[in-house]
């Protein structure tokens, strides 16, 4: 599908304003709150709507509204302050659709810790769990027959997995990635360092005055970016 035709893992540096020095188990309460909140209440309208209104109609945009507001406030505020993790979307000049999966960078300092470990388990918690629980309802409705309730669960299983599966990718596609280029790069290294072996040392010394001689060193310092490409410095 186009939509799907580039997916990139890039690792950012934002969230350099989450460096919070306090030890509390909560340190952003108000956005574990709202990480929570509007999913609760969309299944909570869900479970008990015969409670609130005897239409349809009512409950449903309620619920079609609280699903909103949480896709989006997941989406673009709690990964990003509990987790430091961020996925979006951008269309090109040429129309291709872009997938782009960032993580923050960790800190220099290995026993300070950016994010509360309570708070990065009540992320994951919620995020796995509600879409779960959307699949079991979804579920009941279809043996029930109930189809208007069943485009409810549609909607609210489309929205809840879209988080799961773009913090999933943010989580686990960037390191994939890292490792496969690391594999390659070094396998690289092995069969140019065997060639080289077998040439003989005078080989090695002809090559070397010759990329002097030329004006580039043999050899440039450099990174692996996470598309795979090697960055001079």
């Amino acid at each position: 599908m186009n939509s799907f035709e580039s997916e990139e893992d890039v690792v950012l540096d934002f969230g350099s304003e989450n460096d919070v020095t306090t030890h509390k188990k909560y340190r952003r309460p108000l956005v574990v709150l709202f990480h929570l909140a509007f999913r609760s209440l969309a299944l909570i309208t869900y479970l008990f709507s015969t409670w609130f209104s005897s239409s349809f109609i009512t409950p449903f945009v309620f619920i079609i509204l609280f699903l909103s507001l949480d896709f989006w406030t997941v989406k673009n505020i709690s990964g990003r302050l509990l987790v430091g993790l961020r996925w979006w979307n951008y269309v090109d000049d040429d129309g291709k659709s872009h997938w782009m999966f960032e993580q923050a960078k960790t800190p220099s300092n290995a026993s300070f810790r950016k994010y509360s470990s309570q708070e990065v388990r009540v992320f994951w918690i919620a995020l796995v769990v509600f879409p779960v629980l959307w699949t079991f309802l979804f579920f009941t409705t279809l043996v029930s027959f109930s189809f208007r309730w069943l485009m409810v669960d549609v909607l609210a299983l489309g929205m809840n997995s879209a988080n799961l599966y773009g913090y999933l990718r943010c989580k686990f596609g960037a390191h994939a990635k890292i490792r496969d280029v690391a594999t390659k790069f070094v396998g690289q290294k092995i069969m140019e360092n065997m060639f080289t072996s077998r040439g003989g040392g005078s080989g090695g010394a002809d090559a070397s005055s010759e990329g002097t001689a030329r004006g580039q060193p043999l050899s440039t310092p450099g990174f692996v970016t996470m598309d795979g490409k090697i960055e001079n410095v």
